[in-house]
């Protein structure tokens, strides 16, 4: 289901972290907005504005101990209900992965080209958004937030969905509570972060970048920099996904646009997924 949050990526007044300078910074035709470098000018009130999240509670979803919260971060010119929904199908393939958990799906910029985190700026934003999330899937998984709040969870990220997602890694955030991490063909940036807390937490969490020539030289220039950590980066797709461990797992046929649903297996996501369980 779709539901309208207070707690939401958007709208976001603040400033932009490492420039200093307010994400807010142009008006046009007596609308405030954003200048970008690839989608030029967008208005607050059309593309920083949706508080809606996605929110689905898995069909194998127990409410044990062992239950994951899984959230998925879009890539760029994305809405939830065309692409996240129904062109992705990122709520049917958690389905049919039989992953013991609960999805939640924030919107960020809306059908923009543009990977602005907003409030997932703020690494302690994220835990107050998943208790705002675990307040609404409650009644209808049947399983009492407090329940939820125990949950481990898993970051996933597609494509400019890296943003948000590397600035929720910080300390301040989830700490142990934190799994794992899956990027599908998302490693455009933020390399110091990923790497600083693969650094930190590899022996117990779990690290997979899935990639393909989109992102090839990023990923390599990765994995380069990991193996002068000397850290292990197996290079096949993950067979289990529990515990510790970094993977780095090439798909040069794959589409960018496609990534989500078709790269080294059809439902890539529903693969890994799986392997969590």
């Amino acid at each position: 289901m779709l539901t309208t949050m207070r707690h939401s990526a958007f709208p976001y007044e603040g400033m932009v972290p490492d420039t200093g300078l307010p994400f807010l910074d142009t008006t046009q035709d007596g609308q405030i907005g954003r200048m970008t470098t690839r989608g030029g000018f967008y208005s607050a009130q059309t593309t920083y504005s949706d508080r809606r999240s996605l929110l689905h509670v898995g069909a194998a979803y127990r409410g044990s101990p062992r239950s994951l919260v899984v959230v998925f971060f879009h890539g760029n010119g994305a809405t939830l209900t065309r692409d996240v929904i129904a062109r992705q199908r990122v709520a049917e393939q958690f389905d049919a992965s039989g992953i013991d958990g609960v999805l939640i799906a924030p919107q960020l910029a809306f059908d923009a080209w543009d990977s602005s985190a907003g409030h997932f700026w703020d690494s302690r934003f994220l835990a107050r958004y998943l208790d705002e999330a675990f307040s609404h899937l409650a009644p209808i998984s049947g399983a009492p937030p407090t329940a939820l709040r125990r949950s481990r969870v898993v970051l996933v990220a597609y494509s400019g969905g890296y943003l948000p997602l590397s600035y929720c890694l910080a300390e301040g955030g989830l700490g142990t509570r934190l799994a794992g991490v899956v990027l599908l063909d998302a490693l455009y940036g933020e390399q110091a972060r990923f790497e600083r807390w693969i650094a930190a937490h590899h022996r117990r969490a779990f690290f997979v970048s899935a990639w393909g020539n989109s992102s090839l030289s990023e990923n390599v220039a990765f994995n380069l920099a990991l193996a002068q950590r000397k850290i292990a980066v197996r290079t096949r797709a993950p067979q289990q996904l529990s515990g510790g461990g970094v993977w780095s797992v090439p798909s040069l046929a794959a589409e960018h646009m496609d990534f989500v649903t078709r790269a080294w297996v059809d439902e890539p996501l529903r693969d890994l997924l799986s392997r969590m369980r």
